[in-house]
């Protein structure tokens, strides 16, 4: 049926040349609209004559009357239909927005995790730096020591086999 423009059409109403038809000019009906329009004032089978009587002209204003509420009804329908159309237009609307704003919460969340993460990724790295830079401190001095050791463990092997080859001259010495 129509496609849910303007309510304000124009409608006119005419009879046909034999005056057993209503010609309804600008509007657009379905066959079921027209089939139940045609059911109750049916004339079941008998021939109208040439001339209008009171009777047709009855018929032809309670067939225009019939149209009229049929054609309320559709546009009922129609306005209904376009309110729920615009309800549920507003509906995926704030559902998008919702998601939207959920998406971008989660987002934002992600990002300051991340760069929570990086932060922490960089504090670790200089804690990592610091201790390596005190175990080459460590080891300097521990290797400063240890040949301050050796030194001195030189020294005394070199006095100790001084003493030890002076003493086993002097007892050679004394038993020759």
């Amino acid at each position: 049926m129509g496609g849910g423009g303007s309510s304000a059409r124009r409608v006119t109403f005419e009879a046909d040349e034999n005056e057993n038809i209503t010609v309804v000019k600008g509007v657009r009906l379905s066959d079921s609209v027209i089939d139940r329009m045609k059911e109750p004032s049916s004339p079941s089978g008998r021939p109208q004559s040439q001339h209008r009587s009171a009777s047709g002209a009855a018929n032809d204003e309670e067939l225009k009357k019939r149209i009229a509420e049929e054609l309320a009804l559709e546009r009922a329908r129609r306005d209904s239909e376009a309110q729920k159309r615009r309800l549920f237009g507003k509906i995926l609307e704030r559902e998008r927005i919702s998601s939207n704003e959920h998406l971008t919460r989660a987002i934002l969340r992600e990002r300051a995790a991340t760069e929570e993460e990086r932060q922490k990724a960089q504090r670790f790295a200089k804690q990592l730096e610091e201790k390596d830079r005190e175990l080459k401190k460590h080891d300097a001095y521990y290797k400063e020591q240890l040949a301050r050791l050796e030194e001195r463990s030189a020294q005394f092997y070199k006095v100790t086999t001084e003493q030890y080859q002076k003493a086993a001259d002097e007892v050679s010495a004394r038993f020759k």
